[in-house]
């Protein structure tokens, strides 16, 4: 079974980047959702249609798919390779994949409210929620990658620090947008 490692590697790392790709991308047509909404008619239905058209292909054709692939493939690699499983850093990175399911789960409940013209949440928190994914995916990348050499305590500043980056590319986005709406 080993001999086929680096080929289910290969196809675990497809699938994450292609559910992350989904995940990056519905939170960005959550938004144009709400924009969309905002707008007088026929162009809030001409483009509520069009984007709940979008956000169901990309999240039932692209992203769910990918997301069970990757974790299929992702179990099978632990089954050829079982020791991981008692590696502390595999385990921090299981709790990230965990809180990445959940927050795949999350929008999938968002995805079903919007569906049905449900809207709760305003562009604002959607900007900051689009940033979830990739708090996770740097630190799983940065977890497999470093290992046991992983220093807990430079993560965890890491993770806040990008935090804090990204929080502050919205704002300055805001501005931007604010003075220049095509922007």
């Amino acid at each position: 079974m080993t001999e086929y490692y680096n080929y289910i590697k290969s196809l675990h790392l497809i699938f994450v980047i292609t559910w992350f790709a989904g995940l990056f991308y519905i939170p960005r047509l959550f938004i144009y959702h709400i924009e969309a909404n905002q707008k007088s008619s026929p162009d809030k239905e001409i483009l509520s249609k069009q984007l709940k058209l979008m956000t169901k292909r990309l999240w039932y054709i692209i992203t769910w798919p990918s997301a069970v692939l990757a974790v299929l493939f992702a179990i099978w690699l632990l089954v050829i390779y079982p020791g991981w499983l008692t590696q502390p850093w595999m385990h921090i990175k299981l709790g990230f994949v965990l809180l990445l399911i959940l927050y795949h789960l999350k929008n999938h409940q968002i995805f079903k409210k919007f569906q049905k013209d449900d809207i709760q949440y305003t562009s604002k928190f959607m900007r900051i929620w689009n940033e979830g994914a990739t708090l996770i995916l740097f630190a799983i990348v940065f977890l497999v990658i470093l290992k046991s050499s992983f220093n807990w305590i430079f993560g965890v500043v890491g993770i806040i620090v990008l935090g804090i980056l990204l929080m502050l590319g919205i704002k300055l986005y805001k501005r931007i947008r604010n003075k220049n709406p095509e922007a």
